[in-house]
Order: C-alpha cells, then sequence, then structure tokens
C-alpha cells in the first residue's frame, strides 16, 4: 500500500490545559468547522486531560472527531493511585491512547519497556488502538544517535505484539521550543521508522500503519511536511489549543 492511500491523521494533544467549559466550546467549534466546504478527508482524533474526556466525547458524539486518552497504565486494575486503565478509558469513550509521549518519558522516567506494557495493554482491548511516540533528544541528535534511538524505542513498543497502532515521530527538541525539524529532516526519520516496521511487521502491516510528525506544528508548516511520502499526519500540541489553528492544519493535511 502507498502512503497516497493512507488517509492522514491529525490529532490534537492538549496535553495539561483547558477546563470543562473551554473543551465544550472548542469542540463545538471544531464540529461547525469541520461541517464547512470544502471536504476534509483526513482522520481526527483529540487527546484530552482524564478530566474532559466525558465533555469532548459528549461534545462529539455522532461526529467522525475520535477521542483519546493521554496515557494508561499496563495493568487493568488495581492499587495504582492516579492512573488509568485501558478498559476504563474504553468505557468513558475513548478510541485511542497515547503510549509513550516525550513528555511521559522525560517528567515520569517511563522506560522503553513500560512502554511496550502500555501498547501491549492498549493492543488486549481492541476498541484502542496506541499512538506510540518515539523521537531522539536534541543530545543524541548532535552524537549521531538519532536512527539508533529510533529502532530502540520502536522495537520495544512493538515487543508485545500489537494489533492496529498508529506511530508518531516527535524529536524531543521541537517540541514546545518553536522550532521544527524541516520537512527533509522529518522524512528521513519516517521513512527509517517505516523501513524498520517492514522489517518486523512485513509489508502489509507496515504499510497501513500511519507515521505522524510532531514538533512544534503549526499551520505555517503543515503543508510542507505533509507533503513528504511517509508523513501521514501530525501530532499537535500548543496549535491544537486553539480550534482554528487546528483546522487550518487538518485542512493542509486533507
Amino acid at each position: 500500500m502507498s502512503a497516497e492511500r493512507r488517509r492522514p491523521l491529525i490529532a490534537a494533544n492538549w496535553k495539561m490545559n483547558l477546563l470543562k467549559a473551554d473543551a465544550a466550546e472548542y469542540c463545538r467549534d471544531l464540529r461547525r468547522g469541520l461541517a464547512a466546504p470544502p471536504e476534509v478527508d483526513a482522520r481526527v482524533v483529540i487527546f484530552p486531560s482524564f478530566p474532559l474526556i466525558p465533555v469532548v466525547a459528549r461534545e462529539l458524539v455522532d461526529s467522525e472527531v475520535e477521542v483519546g486518552g493521554q496515557d494508561l497504565h499496563p495493568e487493568e486494575r488495581g492499587a495504582h493511585t492516579g492512573d488509568v486503565s485501558a478498559p476504563q478509558l474504553a468505557d468513558a469513550g475513548c478510541a485511542w491512547v497515547l503510549c509513550g509521549h516525550s513528555e511521559r518519558r522525560q517528567n515520569h522516567g517511563e522506560s522503553d519497556e513500560w512502554v511496550g506494557l502500555k501498547v501491549a495493554a492498549a493492543a488486549r482491548h481492541r476498541q484502542l488502538t496506541p499512538l506510540i511516540c518515539v523521537g531522539e533528544t536534541g543530545l543524541e541528535r548532535k552524537e549521531g544517535r538519532t536512527l539508533e534511538v529510533l529502532e530502540r524505542q520502536l522495537l520495544a513498543a512493538l515487543a508485545g505484539g500489537p494489533g492496529p497502532f498508529a506511530l508518531a515521530y516527535e524529536p524531543v527538541w521541537a517540541i514546545g521550543t518553536g522550532e521544527t525539524a524541516t520537512p527533509e529532516i522529518a522524512q528521513e526519520a519516517h521513512r527509517y521508522l517505516r523501513q524498520r516496521m517492514v522489517e518486523e511487521l512485513g509489508e502489509v502491516a507496515a504499510a497501513v500503519a500511519p507515521i505522524l510528525y510532531g514538533g512544534s506544528v503549526t499551520p505555517d508548516n503543515a503543508a510542507g511536511l505533509i507533503a513528504q511520502p511517509d508523513i501521514d499526519g501530525f501530532l499537535v500540541g500548543g496549535a491544537s489549543l486553539d480550534p482554528q489553528k487546528f483546522l487550518a492544519i487538518i485542512r493542509c493535511s486533507g
């Protein structure tokens, strides 16, 4: 399957932002924008913080916009204060879950192996599709270790044999910094990830899994990035908090 046949996937990671009223208004604005011409041929996912999931799921009901959780615990239940499980996310209306976001890896010390356990937990619940995040730090890039890091993170995430999944390449040095990988730099990483997926999973499985770019995506740079053959969409952070900016990115992609 060629890249042209993979439907673009555009995801908004709200991180720890917005309150209930803000989230509801945002979703209404997003629905109005997506209903206006021209028609958009892209899958759209919103990843709100946990308290906002019911609000977002309610506002987006009967729409094509999907909802995801920003994290999950590998276990289905138990004494894990502050965590959330795959069954709980699915029960709340989520169809997606982020696994291994760089801020979880950095701020909470999540290892590659721990991320792999989360991916496996999501895969056990067919209602949830994991969006696996991989990416190198600025130091790792300067040391020429980008591909080594991507391979290590990818293989650990796939160790549990996930079902359907998506991948997000998020260079840590470009997240929240205003610095964005050039389309050529991003394409190099995406092409490598696609090749490794082919080697690990086979042509068919690798071809259908979208690879998103995440790293200070804006309406200004989205078109140049999405034009690359192995970039299938975006995981958008700061720009996704403004529904009009997020809509502009979606329209660049679809």
